[in-house]
This record gives C-alpha cells, structure tokens and sequence, in this order.
C-alpha cells in the first residue's frame, strides 16, 4: 500500500473513532440520566424539586438525540467530501495551485467552508425551533434566526477572507518559515479582536445598556473597588431576545474590559446572588486565568501552525486525499481544519480539567470576596433550575464535554 493510501486510511480511521467515542459517551451518558428519570437522587433532594428535575431530564435526552443525529450527520458528510474526490475536483475548478494569488486561494478557502457549514444549517434550525422551543427557551423569530446567519457570513467575508490572505501571503514572502510570521499575525488580530469585538462586533447581534442607577449597580460598584477590579462598564445584554438561558461574562482586557450581565440573568438572581456571580468573573481575572489561557492558545496555534506548515510540503499528505503535489498551502490548511477535531478530542478532558481547575479558584475567591458561600450556591442552584441543566451526567461524559463542574462538585468545593 503506498504512503497516501495509508495516510487517507488513517484519517478514515480517526474519523470513525472520534465517532464512535462520541456515540459510546452519549449512550453512557443517557443511561446514567434514565437511571434517574423517576425519583430526584438523594444528593439532589436539597437542590432540584422533582418537577424540574423531570423536565431537565427530558431536556438533556432530547439534547442527547439531536446530538448524536448531527455527529452522524457531520460524519457522514466528511467522509464523503474527503472520499468522493470533491475538494480536489472543486480546487482545480477554481483553477488554483500553489503559484495562484493569495486573494483566489483565500477565496476558495473561505467558499469551501461556508459550503461545508450549510450542512450543519438544518440542525441549527431544528434546535432552535423545535427543540428549545417545546422546553420554553427559544424567543428567537425566524427572521432574527436568519438575519443572524446572514450578519455571520457577511463578518466572515469582512473580516475572515483578509486575514486568509494575508496568511498565505506570507508564503510568498517568507517562504518555508511562512507559518512563523502567519502564527504572529493570527494571534496579533485575535488579540485585537479581544479589543474591537465588544465595540464593533458584539452590538451587532445584541443591544447593550450599562445596568441602570440603584442598588444593584452600587452593590457591584462597591465589589469591583474592594477586590481592585475595574471595569470600564457594567452592561446588561439583551439576551432574551434570542433565549431564556440566563450567563455572565466579561470581556475585553486593560482599560477595555467590561462585565456583561444577560438580562434573563438579572431578573433571576438576588442582589446578593448576583454579586457573587460577578464576584466569581472577577475571580478569573484576579486568579490570571484569562492570560494563561492566552499563552496556551499562542503555544497550541503555533504548534498547529508548524504542523500545517511541514505537511503542506509532504507530497503524500496531499496526495492522500487527491490534490497534486503542487496545491501549496491552502488545501493544507483546510484539511487540518476538517481533521483536527478527530485528535483534539482525545485531548479535551484534559483542557477541561485545567478549566475546571479555574473554575474552582473562581468559585473560591468568590466566597470569600462576598463573605461566604450561600450566595453563590443559591445562583449556581437556580442557573441549573433555569437552564435544566443536567446534575447528574456520566462521569467520562462530563470528563470529555463538560468545561465545568457540576452543580453537585461545585457546592461540595465551595462549603
């Protein structure tokens, strides 16, 4: 067997078992939710009445289905774009090779993409629609639904094809060491759209309010002058218009960095509560979390970059999967961004015990900026009430999907 069959073969393989260990960590975890389908769970009692906790059961199987149908789904489609010879029969309709513009190549780039993103769009739709809508989540129109799709593709365009092109103009410029220079601009604009997104991005899909005079605003004034964080503004984000889960979250860095509460948030939390949310954002903050992860997306993009940039001179790897020796890096990159996730998930419990990690120091300095640990287990107990979260998942599902502890681990942590 030659060096491409063999390469195309492995990639087959590593689909199929990212996959299959995505069905066989769904079927773990719907039996373990069955299994507690009647009765709440002893550990529970205290924290979910016996209503909620059947509808977060229902929830989380309806979840789990259209779940498993999409992965197939996505499955199926890759295999068949990678199979049936179509990404090198639609690259050479484009007339490209490695010699061709950076502009024609970024192009083909960014269409191809879009082209493999519509495949998801039923399902988007189909959750949207009739999933969160029979659960009572979904306020979004179908008009907002498709105005959104819209807005996306068109920042996609704005501001995805540029920085593609100026990516594989580094080819050009620099030569073999192309991805050296490619890694520094990526990171380099995504450090700036840690800046703009907030101002020029954000406001185009959500209105933001700074939270009015009151106590509330006063409350997490003061909280922001004891624990020295401050922010340039406290905002309430128009969340309801989409859904009825309720987040927190800050954003920006510096002098630019401002606390965002959704609205649906607002009008579910005490004052108390809500302080130690926010308590628990500034957490991350003051713990460094928000540089270390930084670093960690800088190291992994350059190691991705490295990598992307050896296999687009191996003649095998792109002939595995029908492109000539010549195609140069596009085809390259677009193979590892379709490949990626295959390895990458094999590596995610990992990255989620660092953030769980994180989210157990946050959880920390909440309880003590706030003066104890009622507050903010009175928010987290009515967060999983709201949003029916799952209080009861497989441990090796939550292990491979779950950023956070449960509701269960984080009240244990915090008394």
């Amino acid at each position: 067997m030659s060096a491409p069959h063999i390469v195309f073969s492995v990639a087959l393989g590593l689909i199929l078992l990212h996959w299959l260990g995505g069905f066989c960590l769904d079927h773990l975890n719907q039996r373990e939710v069955e299994s507690h389908r009647g009765a709440v769970p002893t550990t529970l009692r205290n924290m979910i009445d016996p209503v909620t906790h059947a509808k977060s059961t229902e929830y989380t199987l309806a979840k789990l289905r259209l779940g498993g149908w999409e992965e197939a789904w996505g499955t199926v489609v890759l295999i068949a774009v990678l199979a049936s010879g179509l990404l090198p029969a639609w690259y050479a309709r484009w007339g490209l090779t490695a010699d061709a513009s950076a502009w024609k190549q970024a192009a083909w780039l960014l269409a191809t993409a879009v082209l493999l993103g519509l495949t998801s769009l039923p399902f988007d739709w189909w959750s949207q629609f009739r999933l969160e809508e029979r659960f009572g989540f979904n306020t979004t129109t179908p008009t907002t639904w498709l105005i959104d799709r819209l807005k996306g593709l068109l920042l996609a365009g704005a501001i995805g094809f540029p920085l593609l092109m100026l990516l594989l103009k580094w080819v050009n410029w620099m030569g073999s060491h192309w991805w050296i220079w490619a890694w520094v601009t990526l990171f380099a604009v995504q450090l700036l759209l840690l800046i703009l997104a907030p101002i020029l991005i954000l406001p185009l899909f959500n209105r933001f309010t700074p939270l009015p005079d009151g106590t509330l605003r006063e409350r997490l004034l003061q909280l922001g002058e004891k624990t020295g964080f401050s922010a340039r503004t406290i905002q309430v984000m128009d969340g309801s218009k989409r859904s009825r889960h309720s987040n927190a979250y800050f954003t920006g860095f510096g002098r630019f960095r401002k606390i965002v509460l959704f609205d649906t948030l607002v009008g579910q939390l005490t004052e108390p509560e809500l302080e130690a949310v926010l308590a628990h954002e500034i957490g991350h903050y003051k713990r460094g979390h928000i540089p270390q992860r930084l670093l960690w997306a800088a190291v992994s993009s350059l190691a991705a970059f490295a990598l992307i940039g050896w296999l687009a001179r191996q003649s095998w790897f792109l002939a595995a999967f029908g492109f000539p020796p010549n195609a140069g890096v596009a085809p390259a990159l677009l193979l590892f961004m379709l490949l990626g996730s295959a390895v990458t998930f094999w590596f995610s419990p990992l990255g989620n015990l660092w953030s769980r990690h994180h989210e157990y120091e946050a959880d920390r300095y909440a309880r003590e900026a706030v003066g104890g640990a009622d507050p903010l287990i009175g928010a987290l107990r009515k967060l999983s009430e709201k949003n029916l979260t799952n209080l009861t998942p497989h441990p090796w599902y939550s292990g491979f999907h779950y950023s956070h502890p449960t509701l269960v681990e984080r009240e244990a942590a915090l008394r």
